[in-house]
């Protein structure tokens, strides 16, 4: 049995043709996560001449802002059905046109509805990208490189970030009706890289199985393993997990359809009746998944240049420019991120991450609080406080909750519900991101600048607590192990006897301290 099998020493080192092969597959996949990067970090700096230009109220800001979210929830769900119908790297593609057309719109954009009409279709894209981009990678990934190769998805979003912030600094002397739809209307330019790009990729193996092209796949495998016997005993681990029995082979096979109807049948396994090891799994994702929202993530990278303003940082220019060091910042860190995933894990990474989020949100309430509180005198220290509590909560956000989001979720969920768990989980993810980002303003208005990082620190405490007590550590195993992890077996049956590594996966178990 694959759960038989040692973690750590299972999975042989890899040629560095392989290794070359699989990362240059992961790159061109995660470049698709490029465009939710740039247009959150673009947007930051947009905004404030947007607003200047169009003379739109502070709730239509927010709306802005935050709305790209809620459409990406079209795309994110459409994703995972869409993807088991025409493959992975045709999704890519579809996202690509989704992101081409919006920044078009966006860019020639005559008013705010034709803005919003923009804001829609490149939504769609981005809910299209943010679910095909990592679990692409996780497929085509092997178990000893896969953090470091799924991990690329959060390094492009952080590269797009950092170049929206650079966009901003270099079109803001532009003529104000100028410079706003430069910023925006340039993003089409790596959607059209990306189609071409992605052109020139395989298909997820794992997809190939699923309908059943079985030598299609065993060509893909034999590129990203070391030799052609691991990729065969790959093929047989994908072929168990999507039902297919040993003894059927060849080229091309017909893969037995459970009744029901099959989407029907995944709907049922992940939502409707999950089995207990299905639930914890589901409980698992989404915990990592909104919790990587509801701690601001999204609210100090969208509105860091008003959260500088605010700490008493003046001018369009230094704003924007201490924005651009912070993007800098959080390329940097998620950079390192990548190479610890596979070395430190995931488990550990993500708690020493959200233990300081939790004091930067601290430090940065803080700071914001006196700054508020003494609005007729400049406190450098509090000014010196809040700048450098920003920084410490992106560089902290990009090196465990950032990254370990899209690895963690990828690997957990079974094969035959992956990209639909995925999906709902990036839904949820992305609902959060729309409702923090279109509340931040009244929130701030509300109960102070100060309080509502506040409250984003009691909330990163929470999610701590849940991370600490829910998730089990995933380094070194095959995606067809992780059920074991979870008290299933290979099959997608319960395991009749957990092992420990089932009992502390056991959220409810471990928060009321009985056994499962």
């Amino acid at each position: 049995m694959a759960s038989d099998r040692l973690p750590e020493a299972a999975a042989p080192k890899m040629k560095k043709s392989n290794i070359k092969y699989a990362s240059t597959c992961a790159v061109v996949a995660s470049m698709a996560s490029i465009v939710l990067g740039y247009d959150t970090g673009v947007m930051s700096g947009a905004s404030l001449y947007i607003q200047k230009d169009l003379e739109i109220t502070d709730v239509q800001v927010e709306i802005l802002m935050g709305i790209l979210s809620i459409y990406s929830i079209i795309g994110t769900l459409a994703a995972g059905r869409t993807s088991d119908w025409i493959g992975r790297r045709f999704t890519a593609i579809f996202a690509a046109f989704f992101f081409f057309a919006g920044a078009m719109l966006m860019g020639f954009a005559s008013g705010y509805t034709m803005l919003m009409l923009g804001r829609f279709v490149a939504g769609i894209g981005v809910g299209y990208a943010i679910v095909i981009a990592p679990v692409y990678t996780a497929e085509i990934a092997p178990a000893s490189a896969r953090g470091f190769l799924v991990s690329f998805t959060e390094v492009f979003i952080n590269i797009g970030i950092l170049l929206g912030y650079v966009s901003n600094y270099a079109f803001a002397g532009l003529p104000l009706h100028l410079g706003w739809r430069f910023m925006l209307g340039i993003g089409a330019v790596p959607s059209v890289v990306l189609a071409l790009l992605v052109s020139g990729m395989p298909e997820s193996p794992r997809w190939l199985v699923m309908k059943g092209r079985l030598a299609d796949a065993r060509v893909v495998l034999e590129k990203i393993t070391d030799t052609p016997e691991e990729a065969e005993e790959r093929l047989a681990d994908i072929k168990t997990a999507a039902g297919i029995p040993n003894d059927l082979d060849g080229d091309v096979v017909v893969v037995p359809r459970k009744r029901g109807g099959e989407e029907k049948q995944v709907w049922r396994e992940l939502i409707l009746s999950p089995t207990p090891s299905m639930r914890r799994i589901l409980v698992a994702a989404l915990g990592v998944f909104l919790f990587q929202q509801l701690t601001g993530s999204d609210s100090v990278v969208l509105y860091s240049p008003r959260v500088f303003e605010s700490a008493g940082i003046t001018g369009d220019h230094q704003l924007l420019a201490a924005t651009c060091a912070m993007g800098v910042v959080k390329t940097l860190v998620i950079l390192v991120a990548m190479f610890l995933l596979d070395r430190v894990g995931r488990r550990p990474l993500l708690l020493c991450s959200t233990g300081g989020i939790i004091v930067s949100l601290v430090g940065l309430a803080t700071g914001l609080t006196v700054v508020d509180q003494n609005p007729d005198a400049r406190i450098p220290w509090a000014v010196g406080l809040c700048v450098a509590s920003v920084l410490a909560y992106v560089s902290f956000f990009s090196i465990g909750l950032g990254p370990v989001l899209g690895v963690y979720t990828t690997e957990i969920f079974p094969l035959r519900v992956r990209a639909l768990g995925f999906a709902v989980g990036e839904a949820g993810n992305r609902l959060v991101s729309g409702a923090m980002s279109m509340t931040f303003l009244s929130l701030s208005s509300a109960i102070t600048l100060g309080g509502t990082f506040f409250l984003y620190a009691g909330i990163a405490v929470l999610a701590w607590v849940f991370f600490f007590t829910c998730l089990p550590e995933t380094r070194g195993r095959t995606l067809e192990e992780m059920g074991s992890l979870f008290g299933m077996t290979d099959t997608g049956a319960e395991a009749e006897d957990a092992a420990p590594a089932t009992q502390d996966a056991s959220c409810t178990a471990r928060l009321l301290g009985a056994s499962p």
